[in-house]
């Protein structure tokens, strides 16, 4: 095997997705347990912004393993509406110390509202739905963060 197939392709990954079913704490923290345990043991890293009846994920970690997790994902029968926003490879990760952090994505959010206020995932460039999870995670506001 040559040393370009030794090293590890790293990926971020961006999709959005409609909820199937209300969007309640219940659903939300059921999610992020499973998810948060199941990352950290695969070495995935990334942000779920969740609201509006929207989920917005950022994924980042080997490209095999953030394929399998997509393709799981779009059968996920809490998940209707799968688009896959964006898939990059990258050098370094930006959400490397949070196996699953967590932004809620309220109406009245004053992020989404001032900053973004013609947020729709489904229109907009991937690029730029991933500047609004940036903005939304730098902000720090309604989010809950867990370490890898």
């Amino acid at each position: 095997m040559d040393e370009t197939r030794q090293r590890i392709q790293l990926v971020r990954l961006l999709y959005v997705s409609r909820a199937v079913g209300p969007q309640t704490t219940a659903v939300t923290d059921s999610i992020l347990s499973v998810a948060q345990s199941a990352n950290r043991q695969r070495g995935i890293t990334g942000v779920l912004c969740q609201g509006q009846g929207l989920y917005l994920q950022v994924l980042e970690g080997e490209r095999g393993v953030i394929n399998a997790l997509y393709n799981r994902i779009t059968q996920d029968r809490r998940h209707q509406d799968v688009q896959l926003l964006l898939l990059e490879e990258i050098s370094q990760r930006r959400y490397a110390d949070w196996a699953m952090a967590h932004v809620l994505l309220a109406e009245d959010d004053p992020m989404v509202q001032l900053n973004h206020p013609e947020f729709d995932p489904y229109s907009a460039p991937g690029a730029s739905v991933l500047k609004m999870v940036a903005d939304l995670v730098a902000s720090g506001q309604r989010i809950r963060k867990t370490s890898v």
